[in-house]
């Protein structure tokens, strides 16, 4: 879009520049994702089984946390983690 004559009132003139070449491709003939699912396929595969030790270790520590967490959590909330938490010589509660 050219500007319009009111725009360009006022500024001065300026001379063609020379030696300076643009190059241009139509948006037609460019492709921005060609390939780029075939190249996910492999190289995504091989990324994610190079990380994967490195993830299997934190996941399992942490499951292993909250398994261990939840059934402690379950034992001091039943009869028996009640009888075993209860201090010695307060008498019943």
């Amino acid at each position: 879009m050219r500007p319009s004559s009111a725009a360009r009132s006022g500024m001065p003139e300026r001379p063609k520049q020379k030696g300076i070449i643009q190059y241009s491709m139509s948006p037609f003939r460019q492709r921005a994702f060609a390939g780029a699912l075939h190249g996910y396929i492999f190289n995504g595969y091989k990324r994610i089984a190079a990380n994967l030790p490195y993830c299997i270790l934190p996941i399992a520590i942490g499951y292993g946390v909250y398994s261990w967490g939840k059934s402690h959590y379950e034992y001091l909330n039943s009869k028996a983690g009640h009888l075993a938490t209860m201090g010695h010589g307060e008498g019943d509660h």
